[in-house]
């Protein structure tokens, strides 16, 4: 899901490394005005004219998120982010917010307005958090990451094979004027980078490393094969000869601009930051940098845990689920090691995908069977349609092994599962169904399009992703492979024992690193040691977690917490236990704090016993 999520991400993540998309979801308006009509009666009306105020305010601020949603008013804008103004203004809005929400009388609101009250509450008091002189003065001179920024969204957005729209002269003009916001945004970051070296606060050698070779790698694009360069290539039909020929002009010119700045940020991290940046990659190693930690771990898993119980219930996870492919190895009788297992499946070729098109076949044939299964497990399906595509061979090589993009809340544009084509003796077809499951549906697709589908909810709870509970949905809908007898097979089951392994290894290496002053190679070590993945994967997911600390605690977390829920309907309700029912109740308020969600769950089960 990594375009959708680099720009939705909502948490102390994205703020902490400065990302500014992330504002948008952590940050709403600036405008001051009182959000409630004072003709407003009701305590409900009071609240959604709050929410659709702070709304109103939220898409001021970033405009590139209304694009997202369909909404074309102010395409021409990405947003004036990394500036003092957009950093009061969103400060101020949160401020206006709790204010506002003070007045609202909870008492008086329905079960579900009390719902949405809580979630908008917590929302805003993890922005006050996260926006404190202090935590700022870390996150905000570090702006940009190789997992983190502008530079890893702009290209694909601005593709014509993103969500903003190319079919008439105003889209492809409000292309042009978006150019020349991200310029100045990536212009911005340098400073923000400088004021950094002043006050000696670091991003990590290693990180910045990766982004000078992001630069690199986008600077030996030729100008005229580059994604800036896509939208010239797809003219709609109904242009004019004069006006395809002023527009070919107009983006060549803007897209020299664009390489003209990337080249500024690229030469200023080489000659100037690079050699100045920190040696060490763990937070708790920077000065502020354990309390920033603590706040993220609460914020990518909606929970109060601190990172030695989320170490210590990695370990465990890690152990079981060992054991479970130990098994497997006896079940399929193989002879030899565990490690020796692993490297098996990694090398023999009936794991290999034939071809570019059977891969694509077994992804068609996955989405056939799940479809035939689900209404036995779903009374709540989206509207949206999904479709199934390999990434597009031109970005394949640096893309995830497969990701979500939402289709559009009317559904004139469908979700899309993207699966990765490339280098395929690198792909086990092991992996496919759990993958399909995770992306797909039930997956992000279930999840994504029923919030955005559903009109009752505020438009925060709608377009918003927390991935403590989307990330923790889509984890937990692979295990929903064992029900759906996927997993009877045990190749597939070995697959989906892979993917959680990994999840699970991410709770001790990400607080390993960050809390616990673990090396490179220590976690390398430790993942190497306790999962079939090749090193080229560990070492991506290790540098992945160096640069975005907590975020990969949410999938496993959240997971668990759905797990445990789901244990808890079905001891307490017995026969009346309803798996349709459950999952309605967990995915139709959209995505909420998981301690939030289990109150939820909770009165749900009351009312079923009444």
């Amino acid at each position: 899901m990594k375009v959708f999520k680099t720009l939705l991400v909502s948490g102390a993540v994205a703020l902490a490394l400065g990302n500014p998309l992330a504002i948008a979801h952590e940050h709403t308006g600036s405008k001051a005005e009182a959000p409630a009509n004072q003709a407003v009666k009701t305590e409900h009306d009071k609240l959604f004219a709050l929410f659709a105020a702070s709304d109103a305010r939220n898409i001021e601020l970033n405009p590139v998120m209304a694009i997202f949603r369909g909404d074309m008013s102010r395409a021409d804008k990405l947003g004036d982010f990394l500036t003092d103004s957009h950093t009061i203004a969103s400060k101020t809005a949160t401020l206006l917010n709790l204010s506002e929400l003070s007045h609202i009388d909870r008492s008086k609101l329905s079960d579900t307005d009390k719902l949405a009250y809580d979630v908008f509450k917590y929302n805003q008091e993890r922005s006050v958090k996260m926006s404190t002189d202090e935590i700022e003065a870390l996150t905000e001179v570090r702006p940009v990451n190789h997992f983190s920024g502008f530079h890893t969204f702009y290209p694909t957005f601005a593709s014509g094979k993103g969500a903003a729209p190319f079919k008439t002269v105003e889209d492809y003009e409000n292309n042009l004027s978006r150019h020349k916001d991200y310029i100045a945004i990536s212009d911005r970051a340098i400073e923000k980078f400088r004021e950094g070296m002043e006050t000696g606060v670091f991003e990590t050698k290693l990180t910045i490393d990766r982004v000078i070779k992001q630069f690199d790698t986008q600077l030996a694009i030729p100008l005229k094969e580059s994604q800036f360069w896509g939208p010239i290539t797809m003219f709609p039909e109904s242009f004019s000869d004069e006006e395809k020929a002023r527009l070919t002009a107009d983006y060549e010119t803007a897209t020299q601009e664009i390489y003209d700045a990337t080249t500024r940020m690229r030469d200023f991290l080489r000659d100037e930051y690079l050699p100045v940046a920190r040696e060490t990659i763990g937070l708790s190693d920077m000065k502020g940098g354990a309390k920033l930690y603590q706040l993220m771990v609460e914020g990518s898993t909606t929970l109060p845990m601190t990172p030695d119980e989320l170490h210590n219930l990695g370990l465990k996870e890690v152990k079981r689920i060992k054991n479970d492919m130990l098994e497997i190895k006896d079940e399929v009788n193989f002879e030899g090691t565990l490690n020796e297992f692993f490297d098996y499946v990694r090398t023999d070729p009936k794991f290999k995908p034939e071809s570019r098109e059977a891969l694509t076949e077994s992804y068609y044939e996955i989405g056939r069977q799940v479809d035939e299964k689900i209404d036995q497990y779903f009374s709540l399906l989206p509207k949206s349609e999904l479709e199934i595509k390999p990434y597009d061979p031109a970005i394949e090589q640096f893309s995830a092994g497969g990701s979500y993009q939402p289709g559009t809340p009317d559904g004139s544009r469908p979700g899309t599962f993207y699966f990765n084509a490339y280098d395929l003796p690198s792909r086990l077809t092991t992996g496919n169904v759990t993958l399909y499951l995770h992306e797909g549906a039930p997956g992000h697709h279930f999840q994504v399009s029923l919030a955005q589908e559903n009109e009752a909810l505020p438009s925060f709870m709608r377009f918003s992703f927390l991935p403590a509970f989307g990330e923790g949905w889509a984890l937990y809908s692979e295990t929903l492979g064992y029900e759906m007898g996927f997993f009877d097979d045990p190749w597939n089951r070995y697959g989906t024992l892979q993917d959680e392994q990994l999840r699970a290894m991410r709770l001790v290496v990400d607080t390993g690193i960050h809390a616990k002053s673990w090396t490179r190679e220590q976690a390398i070590d430790f993942m190497l040691e306790n999962s079939g993945m090749t090193r080229t994967e560990v070492v991506a997911e290790v540098e992945r977690y160096i640069a975005i600390p907590s975020q990969a605690l949410s999938y496993k977390v959240g997971a668990l917490k759905i797990q445990e829920l789901r244990a808890r309907a079905e001891k307490a309700l017995g026969d009346k236990f309803d798996i349709r029912e459950f999952h309605a109740q967990v995915l139709n308020t959209g995505g909420i704090p998981l301690a939030i969600l289990e109150q939820k769950i909770d009165r749900w089960i009351a009312s079923q016993k009444a």
